[in-house]
């Protein structure tokens, strides 16, 4: 009932209803014809319902070990754990695009179920455009990435998984991520509508910034688990290695921040309209040339999943007509946006344009970064490294302004502001980060560091004093101020606690700057000194896990002369995938990390020794600490009112009628 056929004739189906949900709301829009556009919520649900199927049919076909179908074959084994028989589907290049498509359908279900309070027409239009990318996903999934396939003889096991991919971290890391990627094609989807409508206004903000909120959440929580991820399982004592694959999500998300805060001037000051609606696009079709990027073999990652210039070409014309299209439409239509929202420099809006700016130029810096090497092999066929130093040396100058400004924009009024009572307001994030210089001077080494940290604590201190300021704190009683916090829109709290993680991510990387290590080779019974613990290998012993078999050592670590943990790093062999992983033991407390790996042994018996890698990681877990910060903050806006249920609708004089044909 819920074989592989059935998986795949699901997805033929919402591959249909996709098509028509692309071709009869338009063709309705165009017409005014009320009953076309009646069925665009109904096919975008029906498409969802069909995707559901199909995805259930292929975690079904893994749970009960299916080794006819290809996917199952190449990513599963019978003595894989229940846990990885499931998130496996993902695991691999067909079951992710299957992952993806899925998301797609959700997201559009969701503006049909959400999006009541919409005019008709510029909701038909909006489900149209994301049926119309949903199809494109399909057909793709069917003509060159079919996760139904079949594979004959029928293999009495499967191949297993890469036991890189046996975590729960980065078992649950691919559908967060996807949802924040593909949770920006409805923002995309309603400015492809906005230009088709030819009208932006205060309400198309307000419509937009809930959906760009969700998926900026996601995508954050997406990055910063990839990020623990590689952190914790990879075993190289690192969070971010600038790899191409970790910049293609990076991308979007400094976009889709810019995204953000400019629907925030289109909503209050019909301001930005222009730059939003090109946001909006640009946002989408990074996530989509990341796609690309990542299964055309363009780029080579441990992350990649696809090396087939098949699908490459193919993506590459989705890419063309997608991104394209929506380009020709807006250097057609945009003209025709009328500007508004006059303000002066010093203002709200001033600070949210230099922050657009200020990320937009960032994201310009990773993108060269990131495509000038492989244009170069592919041009000219030389064969450089762009790498950390270069990302260091280009982005933080860029991010030392931002920090500044992201402190003062709060702060600052509509329209107008006044320096004087700014710089009032602003006395207690400038005394703290007069201490932050002088703490950091003393703990910290090199500029770039010190002038980080300042940076993080003003970015802290002046989210903390826009909320003192809006409670009125030092200006009333605490009854006043409760009174007031009662009142305050929970969006500006997310705001502040949203700028705060930021603040404390950046926190973390400067102390990880600072972080020690050490790789040493020693038998059993040896201490070494590092950042002034005492690091024992005890001994080390073997264990049978599910699939695989470990040698696990036993590290004491002390500190003048008490002993502060045992450590339990392992490296695990698995003999039907013949790979080998380490796996990394850390003990926290918040403000540091002990880390340990253990490597190869060399020798037998009581002359073997071991290759440990041991590191101190000061302050490294604010940086995931900070994002998950950032993503409660904006959960947080997001579940304002005002904000989660939208605008009400145009009013009557500002509404296309619908005629009945």
């Amino acid at each position: 009932m819920f074989g592989p056929e059935e998986g795949h004739f699901a997805l033929a189906l919402a591959c249909v209803l996709a098509l028509a949900q692309f071709i009869i709301p338009l063709r309705g829009a165009a017409r005014h014809d009320r009953r076309l556009i009646a069925m665009a919520p109904l096919l975008a649900v029906s498409q969802l319902v069909a995707l559901a199927l199909s995805f259930f049919c292929l975690v079904w076909s893994a749970v009960h070990d299916d080794f006819s179908v290809q996917n199952v074959a190449a990513n599963s084994s019978i003595a894989k754990p229940l846990l990885y028989k499931i998130t496996g589907t993902w695991g691999n290049h067909e079951g992710s695009v299957l992952l993806w498509t899925l998301i797609l359908g959700l997201c559009g279900a969701a503006v049909a179920a959400f999006g009541r309070n919409l005019p008709a027409i510029l909701r038909a239009r909006a489900l149209a455009v994301l049926g119309g990318v949903s199809a494109g996903f399909q057909l793709f999934c069917l003509l060159t990435s079919d996760p139904f396939a079949r594979v004959w003889p029928v293999p009495p096991d499967g191949q297993g998984m890469n036991p890189l991919l046996q975590d729960p971290g980065l078992a649950f890391h691919p559908p967060i991520l996807y949802t924040g990627y593909v949770g920006f094609a409805v923002p995309f989807s309603f400015a492809v509508a906005a230009l088709l409508e030819g009208r932006v206004d205060a309400a198309w903000g307000r419509w937009v910034r809930p959906w760009a909120v969700a998926a900026w959440c996601f995508l954050t929580c997406g990055i910063a688990l990839g990020s623990w991820w590689s952190y914790y399982v990879l075993g190289w004592g690192g969070y971010w290695f600038w790899d191409p694959v970790e910049n293609a999500s990076l991308i979007p998300w400094l976009t889709g921040t810019a995204l953000v805060h400019s629907a925030i001037v289109v909503e209050k000051r019909e301001g930005l309209k222009i730059w939003t609606v090109l946001l909006a696009i640009a946002t989408f079709s990074f996530s989509l040339s990341g796609t690309f990027l990542v299964r055309s073999g363009i780029l080579n990652s441990v992350h990649a999943f696809a090396n087939d210039p098949a699908r490459g070409v193919f993506i590459l014309g989705l890419l063309a007509i997608v991104i394209g299209g929506s380009l020709l439409l807006f250097a057609w239509r945009a003209p025709s946006l009328m500007a508004g929202g006059l303000f002066a420099p010093l203002s709200r809006e001033g600070s949210l344009v230099l922050n657009n700016i200020l990320l937009c130029s960032i994201c310009a810096v990773v993108v060269t970064g990131t495509m000038y090497p492989p244009f170069m092999q592919l041009l000219f066929g030389k064969t450089i490294s762009v790498g950390k130093p270069f990302f260091d040396a280009t982005t933080i100058p860029l991010t030392l302004p931002l920090f500044g400004a992201m402190a003062i924009g709060t702060l600052l009024p509509w329209k107008r502001a006044h320096l004087r009572p700014l710089l009032r307001k602003l006395r207690f994030a400038a005394l703290a980060a007069t201490v932050a210089l002088g703490v950091a001077c003393w703990t910290l080494s090199g500029l770039l560091p010190i002038l980080c940290a300042v940076g993080a604590v003003w970015v802290i201190a002046g989210s903390v004093t826009d909320l003192w300021v809006r409670l009125g704190v030092s200006a009333g009683s605490f009854s006043h101020s409760l009174a007031r916090a009662r009142s305050l829109p929970r969006s500006a709290f997310g705001a502040a606690l949203a700028h705060i993680g930021v603040g404390v991510t950046v926190l973390g990387l400067c102390g990880m700057s600072q972080a020690q290590h050490a790789i040493v080779e020693v038998k059993p019974g040896a201490v070494e000194t590092l950042a002034g613990y005492q690091w024992k290998l005890l001994g080390v012993h073997e264990a049978q896990g599910p699939n695989y078999h470990a040698m696990i050592a036993d590290i004491e670590i002390s500190r003048h002369g008490h002993v502060v943990t045992v450590m339990h790093p392992s490296k695990r062999d698995f003999a039907s995938q013949h790979q080998t992983t380490t796996e990394v033991s850390i003990r926290t407390n918040l403000l540091w990390d002990l880390y340990t790996v253990i490597g190869d042994r060399h020798g037998s018996g009581a002359d073997a020794t071991y290759v440990l890698r041991l590191h101190y990681n000061p302050l490294a877990p604010w940086m995931w600490l900070g994002g998950l910060i950032m993503a409660i903050g904006g959960a947080l806006s997001l579940s304002d009112r005002r904000l989660r249920v939208g605008a009400a609708r145009r009013t009557a004089h500002m509404n296309e009628d619908v005629v009945s044909s």
